[in-house]
């Protein structure tokens, strides 16, 4: 695996070693040593998968009390998937980092805890599945407006996006106030 940083500390973007032959392919999509060997030290407690149509937006969300990290990918169809840094003190508070996730192009997206997640689908439709280290709590969930200006994503989707009742009422950003002390 290649684990490729991005401009924001903690944030990788992962490409694994893809070995196929004319009968398919085999990957790791997932090795604790290699983790570890850079400086990725994560327990994961829960795997999700959720299944959306072109132009579904998923986000921004995070946990309050229980901030988890999130090793993300998609396995069928393409996204553009998205983290947002609420670190308090952090020197990129509030800037945003994005990654096309493929079934072609077989990246995972490393997000530690700290940051709202979200994610739109680019292709007609996309499977995504993910790894926590923590267990979702259903009271404990927070979200902030997708389209905040002060964030300003360079979403690349550009027709009318599909969202859950609760991801049309997030606040702004600086209505919200989250900062994760951790």
């Amino acid at each position: 695996m290649t684990f490729n940083k991005t401009e924001i500390d903690g944030v990788y973007i992962i490409e694994p070693k893809v070995f196929g032959d004319s009968r398919g392919f085999f990957m790791e999509t997932y090795n604790e040593n290699d983790f570890k060997k850079n400086g990725l030290d994560y327990v994961f407690v829960q795997d999700n998968q959720s299944k959306s149509h072109k132009g579904v937006l998923r986000g921004l969300h995070f946990q309050k009390e229980h901030p988890q990290a999130k090793l993300v990918r998609v396995v069928e169809g393409e996204v553009f998937d998205v983290a947002v840094d609420l670190r308090k003190g952090s020197k990129t508070y509030g800037k945003w980092v994005g990654v096309v996730l493929s079934e072609e192009n077989k990246k995972m997206f490393m997000i530690p805890r700290g940051f709202a997640h979200g994610f739109v689908v680019l292709s007609e439709t996309a499977q995504f599945v993910y790894k926590c280290d923590d267990f979702y709590h259903p009271e404990d969930e927070g979200g902030i407006m997708y389209n905040d200006p002060d964030i300003n994503i360079e979403w690349p989707y550009h027709g009318e996006v599909e969202l859950s009742e609760k991801d049309k009422k997030h606040p702004l950003l600086k209505e919200s106030k989250i900062e994760f002390d951790l």
